[in-house]
């Protein structure tokens, strides 16, 4: 079988590229991509910082096309990471991991830290008097389980029961993330909607 190249096909530049093998890694994450003095944002990514954050949303070349631009100064991390987070956004924080000066190629990067709504621990994150709680929700073959975990208060509890008795617990813990199975997703959207992240 012989395959023809579409002489129309996008080339990508080799930081794009990069950027595109580290976001496959996490595709469900905004990742905040270090170029130099920034946090960048591309694509999809960029579209939703951009709304979150209220800031610039440009676009940048990517070899024969365009692609969404979203970034801020790599100092102000500590001003954005929160926002994103409690707008219930799931960040990958890919930062350089050599120094660009001593390098004649593209610099090497990669995530150095993920942070979710249910376990982040960092302060300026958190909300100081309520709970963080993160819950996982498993489905048995005729009840549910439930645990919710606080990493920064170190809580942990579980219960089992009917779908009603678990939404109950959802809507009083009112956890910051849920997990369950992928498998299980349609089931769980069914029973307890969208809301959590």
């Amino acid at each position: 079988m012989l395959t023809v190249k579409s002489k129309k096909q996008k080339k990508e530049t080799p930081l794009m590229g990069q950027y595109n093998g580290i976001k496959a890694k996490h595709p469900n994450a905004l990742l905040l991509f270090r170029v130099g003095d920034f946090y960048e944002t591309f694509g999809n990514d960029a579209i939703k910082t951009s709304k979150i954050l209220g800031i610039i949303l440009t676009n940048r070349s990517n070899g024969s096309s365009k692609t969404e631009l979203a970034g801020f100064p790599y100092h102000a991390l500590n001003t954005y990471l929160p926002k994103l987070v409690r707008a219930g956004q799931r960040v990958a924080i890919c930062e350089q991991l050599e120094d660009p000066k001593l390098t004649k190629k593209i610099v090497r990067r990669g995530v150095t830290e993920l942070v979710t709504p249910g376990v982040s621990y960092n302060d300026l994150v958190l909300e100081n008097k309520e709970n963080n709680f993160l819950a996982c929700v498993y489905y048995g073959k005729t009840n549910l389980g439930i645990s919710f975990l606080d990493i920064s208060t170190g809580e942990f509890l579980l219960a089992e029961g009917n779908t009603e008795y678990i939404d109950k617990l959802l809507q009083s813990f009112n956890p910051n993330e849920v997990l369950y199975q992928k498998e299980n997703e349609k089931e769980f959207i069914q029973d307890f909607g969208e809301k959590f992240y």
